[in-house]
């Protein structure tokens, strides 16, 4: 048998918090129950093919560094079963339920549409072989509609027609792909579904193009009788000047116009949200609040960067307010966590991609530790609700719910000679509360 391009690497196996073995689960069992449901149930662990088998390190300076052995030549079909066979190799070893693809991820390469669904459907079938002889299972699906040149001004919002149905078409056998593979949820991706400049935009057009090519895909599934959930993940300014899907509140309103909000959920990812100017747990907490949310791209950005570099989460505090709010808002039901990171370009090592992995889940892994906690007392929403509570009266409720005009307001208001008194927002001692739990290990 032809040797993995892992070696000897072990299966990563959970030894505890004393462990000191790089290449173990520290806090991740996933067979711990915690809140009724075990590690693995609540967090939905799923690996990303194409930063872990696709990129070959390559960025805007300088050339490849990875030489993954399936990436030397042409992509035929030899070498996409190659990485099809490893990295199956390495969905196993790490021990996680999920994976998630783009369709040209997986596939060998096409110079045609014809030759694009025959190359598709080909890989498919052996990634539904690996799927039944492994158990690993399918997260989410989805087609890549920005990387190829006919996609340099979009996909669903490009001036040009035939670019339009060429996307339609990538996503039709996408999401039949999907649903055969017993995927649980479809994204939309909109990498390129924004412009540049005005000056060669119609935006009323493009906006249109993008509502009825969702609408499209939701007729589709349907049609089909897919039960996932088709997602789409907020993307703002990479890498167009203005993307159409900017944040949650943005695509909220979005499916609000179309008529598309009860057919249609979020991917929310960790960069994607601080790239928007938003906390993750803010974009979480509005998709809940919404009832938008769908599931989750886990990684994190660099701070002293202006873009997208896609790194795994290592921020205990930031992933403990995340999964709390998870956590508040029922957890996920079709979604998860999909590791939407690579490692850095200098990290050219096979067992690098383990490690990066590892950390990952192991943070996923406190944070839901510490989230949990949070919940029992929940002191963060005891004090919430008590902030509020002026608004459970009688007269407050007749505000909100339209029995009380302006007028009747404002006289009432003078009547009663309202003289509010400011009330501490207590943001030092909320933030307090956050880092005990956070500073907690076991």
């Amino acid at each position: 048998m032809k040797r993995s391009y892992f070696g000897d690497i072990a299966p990563v196996a959970f030894e505890g918090p004393q462990s000191t073995n790089p290449l173990a689960y520290r806090y991740y069992d996933k067979h711990r129950v915690i809140a009724g449901k075990t590690m693995e149930e609540h967090l939905r662990m799923a690996v990303c093919y194409w930063h872990s088998f696709n990129w070959d390190g390559t960025d805007v300076f300088g050339a490849g560094t990875f030489h993954r052995p399936w990436l030397a030549g042409a992509l035929d079909q030899a070498a996409a079963e190659h990485k099809l066979d490893e990295a199956f190799e390495f969905f196993t070893r790490l021990g996680l339920p999920y994976f998630c693809f783009h369709d040209v991820d997986v596939m060998a390469q096409a110079r045609t549409i014809r030759e694009h669904v025959s190359n598709f459907l080909q890989i498919v079938e052996r990634i539904q072989e690996k799927m039944s002889s492994t158990g690993i299972k399918l997260l989410w699906g989805t087609a890549n509609l920005f990387s190829h040149p006919r996609y340099m001004s979009g996909g669903a919002t490009n001036p040009d027609p035939d670019v339009f149905r060429f996307a339609a078409t990538q996503v039709r056998h996408c999401l039949e792909a999907t649903q055969r593979l017993h995927g649980e949820n479809y994204v939309l991706w909109g990498g390129r579904e924004g412009y540049d400049t005005l000056l060669n935009t119609n935006l009323k057009q493009e906006k249109n193009q993008l509502g009825r090519f969702i609408s499209l895909v939701v007729e589709h599934k349907h049609k089909i009788g897919f039960k996932g959930a088709i997602l789409i993940e907020p993307k703002p300014h990479e890498p167009t000047k203005h993307q159409y899907d900017f944040d949650v509140d943005t695509i909220y309103g979005f499916l609000k116009h179309y008529g598309l909000e009860k057919e249609v959920k979020v991917n929310i990812e960790s960069n994607h949200a601080t790239l928007s100017g938003h906390s993750f747990e803010h974009e979480i907490a509005m998709a809940i609040d919404f009832g938008i949310f769908g599931s989750i791209d886990m990684n994190r950005g660099d701070p002293q960067n202006g873009w997208d570099t896609d790194q795994f989460p290592n921020d205990i505090r930031e992933i403990t307010l995340a999964l709390y709010y998870v956590l508040k808002g029922g957890g996920f039901t079709s979604g998860g966590n999909n590791f939407d990171a690579k490692v850095r370009r200098q990290s050219i090592d096979p067992v690098d991609l383990f490690y990066g992995h590892i950390g990952a889940v192991d943070i996923l892994a406190r944070g839901l530790i510490n989230a949990s906690a949070m919940l029992e007392g929940d002191l963060l929403n005891a004090f919430v609700q008590q902030r509020y509570a002026g608004w459970n009266a009688v007269s407050a409720r007749a505000m909100l719910e339209g029995r009380a005009s302006l007028a009747a307001i404002a006289d009432a208001a003078v009547a009663d000679d309202v003289a509010p008194v400011p009330r501490s927002g207590r943001q030092e001692y909320l933030e307090n509360v956050v880092s005990r739990y956070t500073s907690m290990l076991t």
